[in-house]
């Protein structure tokens, strides 16, 4: 195909999610549900960490952090994916389109980073108590926040530019409900081995190199906490951690099935929706509640926060 003659399109149009009967209203419902659940329990943390002194600590700044990524996560596709049904126009410019893809990466490379780094905050807490204030203030825990941010945005920044002047000229149909890289580049022109291998290489350093070091983490923190003479101890320890391993698993399980592949050409993206519905909707929403659930700080805060509202507006 001469790609000299070809046309640049202007827009793509989204297959969408997998039909199933017709539950299709009630899927786009669900998906909203959880949204506003995504708002409201990332929002809290937010707001709360600003407000409360008693948690602006290095766990808690990383904890906002994974809120505010979360909350930017899903805002980047779903209230196109809401308006889209609504209008039942499934089309996105190509430049909301290239946008939608850097931010979706974006977001989601600096949640990684900040994963490792509540491993490290935890581990240090649970492994070197005595040790753990000198090393982990709020200072640095406010520099690694900042090196996340950064590495994230310089590390798939040139990725982007060249998917962003790949010609499409066969079709402009993404078979997904957002511009995800893949079935993006399975309709792009011209030779993308070198971006399919660049975006590899990425997902192989970012990504398994995260989940390696939060792996290792955990393993001295269960090995520190079978140590503990404390029965009691030991239980909250392990409710805490395993709560957070649940998160991990579903987080690093569905993005190595989804990403983890050298190629894309041959790749058939209708059954990897419903596991990208699992990384981009399931897990950002429960984040909030599997991290703050059992931590009775983040409660007292709340409670603290809600008691002098309720003193703020005395009945009448």
């Amino acid at each position: 195909m001469n790609l000299t003659n070809c046309t640049r399109v202007t827009e793509f149009i989204l297959i969408g999610l997998p039909r199933v009967g017709r539950m299709e209203g009630v899927m786009h419902a669900g998906i909203f549900l959880l949204y506003l659940l995504c708002l409201m329990g990332n929002g809290l943390i937010i707001v709360m960490v600003i407000v409360d002194r008693h948690l602006q600590k290095p766990m808690y700044i990383f904890l906002s952090n994974l809120s505010c990524i979360d909350i930017g996560h899903t805002t980047t596709f779903i209230p196109k994916l809401l308006v889209n049904y609504l209008s039942a126009k499934n089309s996105i410019c190509f430049n909301c389109c290239i946008a939608q893809l850097y931010f979706y990466f974006f977001f989601g490379v600096t949640e990684y980073f900040i994963i490792s780094f509540i491993s490290l905050d935890r581990y240090l807490a649970i492994c070197h108590p005595l040790r753990y204030a000198t090393i982990m203030t709020s200072e640095v825990s406010l520099k690694l926040a900042m090196a996340a941010w950064f590495g994230s945005f310089s590390s798939i920044l040139y990725q982007e530019i060249v998917v962003a002047n790949l010609p499409f000229c066969t079709s402009n149909v993404i078979n997904h409900f957002y511009c995800d890289v893949g079935p993006v580049l399975k309709i792009a022109g011209g030779d993308i081995r070198v971006i399919e291998a660049l975006g590899f290489l990425i997902m192989v350093m970012v990504v398994m190199s995260s989940l390696f070091f939060t792996i290792v983490s955990y393993l001295f923190i269960i090995c520190t906490i079978l140590r503990m003479p404390s029965t009691t101890r030991q239980q909250r320890a392990f409710s805490t951690c395993a709560s957070h391993l649940v998160v991990v698993c579903m987080l690093y399980g569905s993005v190595c099935f989804v990403y983890l592949r050298p190629t894309v050409k041959n790749s058939s993206f209708s059954r990897m929706k419903i596991v990208s519905v699992v990384n981009t909707i399931v897990v950002p929403m429960l984040n909030p509640f599997i991290y703050t659930i059992r931590n009775n700080e983040v409660k007292e805060a709340v409670w603290k926060a809600l008691r002098k509202k309720s003193l703020a507006f005395p009945k009448v």
